[in-house]
């Protein structure tokens, strides 16, 4: 029992006021750890108790108290100590959820016995392990000891035994052969004790298991590359990177003079190539501060070269490279197999149904491959059907596994994996605008197989969480040259872009599309992507460009005598021109282009036209004529399904309404806009109903609801071109 120091720190903590939970707070340790020891039942350690003395404004009076406690200890004990714990690692940084959790095993007077620390080889585990081990270390009297697995062979649980038997003064001769016997002996000689035991680079539980106890006072920290879930009663801690100020941190810490006086935007860049993994960083920062005189930004150019990466992050004694083989040592064929195709998806994150396209195997044998990766932290589950792999994983993958898959089977996956997303986006796409019309030449006759959506909205988050893979894919087509999966791929998401106004990845990949086509001699396609590139830019404002783009579809259409195409890129023209001012040409493009789509059947691009040409007629206040349109359109899209259409109406017709001077209509109108964008998705359609109904309020003088409503116009979506909303021209008159 320790009693002194424990008493006068709650006699001061409480004398001051301070609850135990403000208090662990101040002096960053557990609420558990404070109160065994102001119950007198742990020690503290000489570093939490100038905490405490400095926290309380003791002078020095606490830490003299524990000063006294530690000697008084020292000369108590019947048997010498023993502390074979490595020194504390220097610059250690972060992690102070996982020692509060670690201090908190510590000092429970629980049944659990044993604590897993496990991660991505590199990621910290023994230093955060040492740490922990040391700050607790005065709480466990008759020792602590720490015992290496890294290099030992299977079993080695038994020599361990052995080990700490004989330093607790079991004579040789006393030692018996079996090993469940040496278990035996092992749990009576440590009865009444206060033992704690640092394993690390544990295989597996049975190495552990041999060494667990019911003492209460005998804790096990434990280190290893698996999760080691057969440990049941475990207290189990993942320890992932850093975060990107700690990761900051640990290189200045360890690189010296130079590093600490570093930019900070160049050493964010270089912790980011080291992927924030603890021994990336610290071998990095030994290197610069031991290295030749090069400057951070030197090292960041360096390190931004992708295929000598890992040989940068290897410093003779510590390497990368060498520590994630140890993780893949255990790995089976199969599963080395798949950790070598994640490579091939151009993202980091993944959902299992593209894991299973690309390993070609089903959903389940799939999902069972990517446990056992997870299990070593070779990935990362970040939902239970969504999965990352962290960047030195990759290029580890990259540049030792993936040469031993051979150049065919390595084709062949990105062929499964590319044919799986297309038909997933076409399918998203069917699912979130079902009446757009599509040319003949799709190739949409894909394997039926299960989607991982069946609705819009499902569709729509689906496409939300993947837009970012196939833009990427869809340069990976281009890069393979399957530039009709490319092409498609394009076409396939340009709904999703115009809906969340995603102008970037909407022009990237149609540019990309272009170019894949005129390479294939697919002069259709060509004319198709070219036009759509055309929207894009005309959606973001960029008329001049757009221009430029339809006339050159319009060409093509008209080389293959494509009706459709042409009547398409006359549309295009047509809306560009109302956006320029150009009324006359506008309004006979869109004419041409209703009475022609009404011909050949096409009722959504027909209402698209008919919203046009309201539009257009509200600009020359033909207000009620444009009313009427747009409501005409509105009904047709109604019937067709098409949500998104419908709220673009009822915004055209509220404009109408406002520009007529029937703010009670507009009013009523952009109310219901509100509500079907929400319905939609759009916030680029709600936001332009708020700014419309802020421009009401602004009208009758109500500035104060007009600047709220503008204000969560903004917050929803910033940045509309006065050129292509009159709404917004109106706001920006006021």
């Amino acid at each position: 029992m320790y009693g002194d120091f424990g008493s006068e720190l709650r006699r001061r903590r409480t004398k001051r006021g301070v609850s135990i939970t403000k208090f662990a707070g101040m002096v960053h340790c557990s609420k558990g750890h404070i109160s065994r020891v102001e119950r007198g039942l742990a020690a503290a350690s000489l570093a939490f108790a100038q905490a405490c003395d400095d926290v309380l404004a003791a002078d020095g009076e606490l830490v003299t108290l524990a000063e006294a406690e530690k000697l008084s200890r020292t000369r108590c004990r019947d048997m010498k100590v023993v502390v074979g714990l490595p020194a504390s690692p220097s610059n250690f940084v972060g992690r102070s959820d996982e020692l509060v959790r670690i201090a908190d095993f510590l000092a429970a007077d629980s049944a659990t016995p044993v604590c897993v620390i496990s991660g991505l080889s590199g990621a910290g585990k023994t230093a955060l392990a040492l740490r922990g081990a040391w700050n607790a270390s005065e709480d466990f009297p008759d020792g602590c000891f720490f015992f290496d697995f890294e290099d030992d062979s299977p079993g080695s649980s038994r020599d361990v035994l052995d080990s700490l038997l004989r330093l607790l003064g079991v004579p040789a001769d006393q030692m018996p052969s079996r090993s469940d016997a040496l278990a035996n002996l092992w749990r009576n000689r440590i009865r009444g004790k206060r033992l704690l035991l640092v394993l690390d680079n544990v295989r597996s539980a049975a190495d552990v298991t041999p060494l667990l106890s019911a003492e209460s006072g005998c804790k096990l920290i434990v280190t290893s590359r698996k999760r080691l879930s057969g440990l049941d009663d475990a207290i189990h801690l993942s320890v992932d990177i850093l975060s990107g100020v700690e990761a900051d941190a640990l290189f200045r810490a360890v690189g010296g003079e130079r590093a600490a006086g570093a930019n900070g935007q160049a050493v964010r860049s270089v912790v980011e190539y080291c992927d924030r993994l603890p021994l990336a960083v610290r071998i990095i920062a030994a290197r610069f501060r031991h290295g030749p005189m090069r400057t951070v930004a030197e090292l960041e150019e360096m390190l931004s070269c992708e295929a000598y990466r890992l040989e940068l992050l290897d410093d003779g004694d510590r390497s990368v490279a060498a520590a994630l083989s140890v993780s893949c040592n255990g790995l089976t064929k199969e599963e080395r197999r798949l950790l070598a195709l994640l490579v091939l998806h151009p993202g980091a994150g993944i959902d299992l149904h593209s894991v299973a396209a690309l390993a070609d195997v089903d959903l389940p044998r799939a999902r069972m491959l990517m446990d056992a990766l997870a299990q070593v932290h070779l990935v990362t589950y970040e939902s239970s059907r969504r999965l990352r792999t962290h960047g030195l994983v990759r290029q580890f993958a990259r540049n030792m596994l993936l040469p031993h898959v051979p150049d065919e089977e390595q084709h062949a996956a990105i062929r499964r994996l590319l044919d799986h997303g297309l038909r997933l986006a076409v399918t998203a796409d069917k699912l979130l605008t079902p009446q757009r019309y599509r040319p003949p030449v799709i190739l949409d006759d894909f394997p039926e197989r299960p989607a991982p959506f069946t609705d819009r909205a499902a569709a729509l988050r689906w496409l939300e969480s993947e837009w970012r893979n196939l833009v990427a894919l869809c340069r990976t087509a281009a890069a393979h040259r399957m530039h009709s999966l490319c092409w498609q791929l394009a076409f396939a998401l340009r709904e999703f872009f115009f809906l969340k106004k995603l102008w970037g990845p909407w022009i990237e990949t149609h540019v990309t599309a272009v170019e894949a086509a005129r390479s294939a001699g697919a002069r259709a396609w060509q004319a198709i992507s070219l036009g759509n590139l055309g929207v894009a830019h005309a959606d973001r404002g960029d008329l001049t460009m757009a221009v430029g783009y339809f006339r050159k579809s319009l060409d093509l259409y008209q080389q293959l005598d494509d009706e459709h195409g042409v009547v398409n890129a006359i549309s295009n023209i047509a809306w560009v021109e109302l956006y320029l001012g150009e009324y006359g040409n506008s309004l006979h493009g869109l004419r041409a282009a209703l009475k022609c789509y009404r011909r050949l059947g096409n009722r959504r691009n027909a209402a698209i036209a008919l919203r046009g040409i309201a539009l257009l007629e509200a600009e020359l206040e033909l207000c009620p004529a444009a009313v009427e349109h747009a409501r005409e359109a509105g009904e047709e899209f109604r019937a067709l399904g098409l949500d998104l259409d419908v709220v673009m109406s009822v915004n055209c017709a509220a404009w109408a309404q406002f520009r007529s001077g029937d703010h009670q209509a507009a009013g009523a109108s952009y109310q219901e806009a509100l509500a079907l964008a929400d319905i939609c998705g759009s916030r680029y359609e709600k936001a332009r109903a708020l700014t419309g109904l802020g421009n009401i309020h602004q009208a009758a003088g109500d500035m104060d609801t007009a600047d709220e409503l503008w204000a969560r116009a903004d917050a929803l979506y910033g940045g509309f071109a006065p050129v292509m909303l009159g709404e917004a021209r109106v706001r920006l008159a006021s």
